[in-house]
């Protein structure tokens, strides 16, 4: 709601004012040469309005525009033409594709998904400005809709292989090791010694129950009887899985696999279940600029970039009003 009607709380900025000023009678008096001709009269006296701390009063009236500004989430509309790139974009395909806008400022975008980006963003550029997209950027689950027009020259690229970190525990390791070197090419697996924070998966090929403090997003069970979570599981395409407090737990009769199909299809239900499936490129197209776009200041929308010096300005602001006033004080 601030953000809508951020107006109505400028008159906030007066009370400062009415803090600082102060009201003193003054007798108005007249030099005369002599008073003996003159009839009697009562002094004539006048109130004035006399200011102090003036440099406290402007600290303190900064301070609630800044606050107001804050609140808000002011945008300066100042960017023009821009050119976003998706990260891995080669250099010569943003010269090719970007060669109309030859003069505009690129932008390396922090990952593939553009459209989240651009709706955070969206109120930093001018009404006018146009906007290119150049790179492997992910398809919108919906079509995007923007107050400008944004051009899209997208193009699918070979993505680096996915690392993945595993940890092993078991008495055959070396069977693990090979199914795992049997994924090398869409991912690369690294099998690690012991658990870190980078570890996905967890293998669990013993009868012994694991330490109360092992944890990992995700199980790999070969024993169920060690778990009794997996006692009463869910049972999909002939593997179970269960949620525990260590992390999820999966389970399947002959594990590890000993062909190539059973390989391919644990790290096919890995890929499915667990990972996610792999976005899509996004086609190439011009998204026409829509004036009933949703407005990226509503509640669901990232912060504006003024928001980090705003509240720098504020914490500055403060300091020096807090300095400021006990610096007056007797």
């Amino acid at each position: 709601m601030i953000q809508t009607s951020w107006w109505w709380t400028l008159p906030v900025v007066l009370l400062p004012i009415l803090w600082h000023r102060r009201k003193r009678a003054q007798t108005k008096t007249a030099p005369l040469a002599s008073a003996r001709f003159l009839p009697d009269a009562r002094p004539q006296q006048q109130r004035v309005w006399r200011w102090h701390d003036v440099v406290l009063l402007l600290l303190r009236c900064l301070l609630l525009v800044t606050l107001i500004a804050l609140l808000a989430d002011l945008v300066l509309a100042w960017r023009g033409d821009t050119v976003l790139v998706v990260p891995g974009t080669p250099s010569a395909v943003v010269a090719r594709e970007a060669a109309a806008f030859k003069d505009a400022p690129r932008i390396d975008l922090p990952d593939r998904d553009f459209a989240a980006w651009l709706h955070a963003h969206e109120r930093e550029f001018a009404p006018r400005a146009r906007l290119l997209v150049v790179g492997d950027a992910v398809m919108p689950a919906v079509l995007p809709r923007f107050r400008h027009a944004v051009l899209l020259r997208t193009s699918s690229m070979q993505a680096p292989p996915a690392e993945r970190h595993v940890a092993v525990f078991s008495e055959r390791p070396d069977a693990w090791r090979r199914l795992f070197a049997a994924a090398e090419g869409s991912w690369h697996v690294v099998v690690d010694a012991v658990p870190g924070p980078r570890t996905d998966v967890i293998v669990w090929d013993r009868p012994d129950a694991p330490p109360a403090g092992l944890r990992a997003p995700l199980w790999w069970v070969a024993d169920a009887d060690a778990f009794p979570e997996l006692a009463g599981a869910a049972n999909i395409d002939g593997m179970r899985w269960a949620d525990s407090p260590r992390g999820r737990l999966w389970h399947a009769d002959g594990w590890p696999p000993r062909d190539p199909d059973g390989a391919r299809a644990l790290f096919a239900a890995w890929q499915r279940l667990h990972v996610g499936p792999l976005p899509y490129t996004a086609p190439a197209q011009v998204l026409v600029a829509d004036a009933a776009a949703p407005d990226a200041g509503s509640a669901n929308a990232a912060s504006g970039a003024l928001r980090r010096w705003l509240g720098l300005a504020l914490v500055v602001l403060f300091a020096l009003e807090r300095s400021v006033t006990h610096a007056r004080r007797p």
